[in-house]
Parts: structure tokens; sequence; C-alpha cells
């Protein structure tokens, strides 16, 4: 079996880009690769075209296109003529595509289509409750339209994206996201910075970010020595139009909590796994996601974790197990739950302890490896027929 994936983002030193899609991606096929699953990666929007092969994934760079005149139609084209060159060449059974932008719309591929719902435009807005451009829908909708069958990493995440875009008569999986194990283990998870709050991920409205000063200050208040510390890239603000989300986040906390709170912007994940060690809580009062990487290896790394209660979390934690759900607009549900960690040494640990057995049972890629392939046989062989 030989299985592409399409996407804007790799985690490799010659890709522009790579965040959440491209880590799911990644940690899928890593294991992949350990089976007889053939895998080659198809990177658009790249710097430079480029083709080469790394741990016995062949890697495509495709060089981002400029045009004068209907570039959205004509940049998809151009994808569509370069994979089905080597879907031929290479005997390719089944592309996989995200379905974030419909960079799908309008190809005619020949190999099926399976779309995973990494988060649409549509999906987020729907969720943050804001005004989508029609546009972005249609190429969304048209990209869809053109799959075959879908995947999702949570059972909400998949339920809400076939009422939004009113899916029929196709098959829609959830199969979770998953982590390479061996990748994460914290050989001393009782060593850690006493009132460390950690939060990882993205500077943006969306992912609950500017609730954190309102939950911060009624933190210090029962825990004055608690300190903050936000990893990942700033954005800008759809609301405000602000070019820094970072800048809204700093305005709206005091000077006094300002003052323990380091924003380390987008590091090394070499060093993110580090601080993750060093945190007390790790915390992701996210408004719009479809899974949770950072949630699910925070937890790997046994670490208690208070996190959003919104439909896609519930899959992820038993609440008062393996972790804390609270509402990110819950301001003072979620400083108590900070609170109770950081004053509690035997439930922050039991907590961690318990989140790490969370993940080894339900999100361990080693397993979930059997079901995509699995999905991906079933989706060939009735093509096939």
């Amino acid at each position: 079996m030989h299985i592409a994936f399409l996407t804007p983002e790799y985690p490799h030193k010659r890709v522009s880009h790579a965040a959440g899609i491209g880590t799911s991606i990644k940690n899928l096929v890593d294991v992949l690769v350990t089976t007889e699953v053939q895998v080659s990666i198809f990177v658009y929007g790249q710097k430079e075209d480029a083709v080469f092969e790394e741990d016995n994934v062949k890697i495509h760079l495709i060089k981002n296109q400029n045009y004068k005149f209907l570039g959205w139609f004509l940049h998809r084209k151009h994808i569509q003529n370069y994979l089905n060159k080597y879907i031929v060449s290479d005997a390719v059974d089944l592309i996989e595509a995200p379905d974030w932008t419909g960079i799908t719309a309008f190809m005619k591929l020949k190999a099926p289509l399976i779309i995973r719902f990494h988060g649409s435009d549509t999906y987020f807005c729907h969720l943050e409750k804001r005004r989508q451009k029609l546009k972005n829908f249609w190429f969304e909708k048209l990209a869809i339209g053109k799959a075959t069958a879908f995947i999702a990493p949570t059972h909400f995440a998949g339920e809400l994206s076939k009422q939004l875009f009113h899916i029929r008569n196709k098959t829609v999986k959830t199969i979770h996201s998953g982590l390479k194990l061996s990748d994460f283990h914290n050989t001393n998870p009782l060593v850690y910075q006493k009132g460390l709050v950690l939060y990882i991920g993205t500077i943006i409205r969306k992912k609950g970010v500017l609730e954190l000063p309102s939950i911060f200050k009624k933190v210090r208040c029962e825990f004055p020595d608690a300190q903050m510390v936000l990893i990942g890239s700033d954005s800008y603000d759809v609301q405000t139009n602000s070019k820094s989300t970072w800048e809204i986040l700093k305005q709206e906390l005091d000077s006094g909590d300002l003052d323990a709170v380091s924003y380390l912007g987008k590091i090394p994940y070499q060093q993110v796994q580090e601080y993750i060690k060093k945190a007390h809580v790790c915390v992701f009062p996210t408004f719009a996601e479809t899974f949770g990487m950072v949630t699910i290896e925070s937890m790997a790394m046994q670490k208690p974790v208070v996190n959003s209660n919104i439909g896609w979390a519930q899959e992820l934690i038993v609440d008062e197990e393996s972790g804390f759900l609270v509402h990110p607009s819950n301001h003072n549900l979620y400083a108590d739950r900070i609170v109770e960690l950081l004053k509690n040494k035997d439930l922050a640990n039991d907590m961690g302890n318990k989140a790490r057995l969370r993940v080894e049972d339900n999100f361990d890629t080693g397993q979930l490896v059997k079901l995509n392939i699995e999905f991906y046989s079933k989706i060939i062989n009735t093509i096939l027929r």
C-alpha cells in the first residue's frame, strides 16, 4: 500500500512551516513506515521545488506559484498536476489531505481522496461564533464534495463537520490522533518548578489566551508565588485588527502579574519538552480545537492539566481523574482548579500519573496506526471493486 499526504506543513528543516497538522501527520507517518506501508509527503506553498528521501519517507516540496489572475484556481490545478504525475509514476493508492482552506477543491485526482478533519475555517468560525468569508466556505465545501471518505480526530469534530458541510452517504471515521510514546518520557515526574503554570500554543484569541489574565490574577491571589510561561507564535487578532495578540494580553495583565509572566515565543520542540517537565500545571483554555495535541503531550509527560471542557476535550480527559475540564469563560472555577493542583502535591502527582495511563490506553500511535491502515485498505478496496 502506498499512501500520500498532501499538506501545507511538515516538521522538517527544509519546510517553511510546521504546526499541529504537520505534527499529527508526522506522528502517524513515523509508525506507518515501520509497517509495510509506503509513504510520500507532498508539501505545497514552499520556497523551492525539491524531492528527497529521509527515514524511508519520500518528501516532495512544491514551490509556491505566483499568478496575476485566478491564483486560487491555478494554484490548486498546479498541485493537482504535480500530484497526478506521481500518483501514476509511483503507484500511489490513496491521497490524504486536510480540510483547512479546501486545498483539494477543483482537483481531479487519479487516486481516491480522504480528508482528515484537522479543523476547517468553517469549523473554527462556527465554534468562535465568527462570520466566515463566503469564498472560504465555498472552497472547503467543494473540497469536501471531492473526497471519498473522512477521518475525524474526535467524534465531536466529525459530527460537527458533518452538520456544517451537510455530508450525506459518505463515511466519517473517528480515529484519534496519537503520540509515539517512546518520544515522551519524564523520568523525574516529582521534580518540577513549584508554582509554574505553562501554556503551549499559538497566542491567539480562539485558544483562550485572553482569558488567562483574569484567571492568573485569581491564581496569584491564592498562590502569590505562581509564575506563568507562554510558548508559541504570536498572532493577528481578528476582533481588534491588532498585529499582536500578545500585546493585547500584556495590556490586560496587572503590572504585578505581568512581572510573573514570561512569553518565550516559538522555541525548538526539545526545549518545549523541557518546559513541560519543569511545569507544575499545564493549562489549555481553548475555545476552538479538533483534538489538542499539546494536551495529550503534556499528559504523556505526567503533567496535571486544566483543559477546556468543550466537546472534543471530553474525549481526551476524564474530568477530575486524568485532568480537570473547565469552560474557559468560567474564570473563578478555572483558577480554583489550578490553585487546587498547586497546593495539593499528592493530587497533582496522582492526576499526572493517571494522565499518562490515559494516553497509553487511548492515544498510542502504535495502536492507532492499525485503525488507519484498516480504513485506508477499506477505501482502496471499495474503489477497486
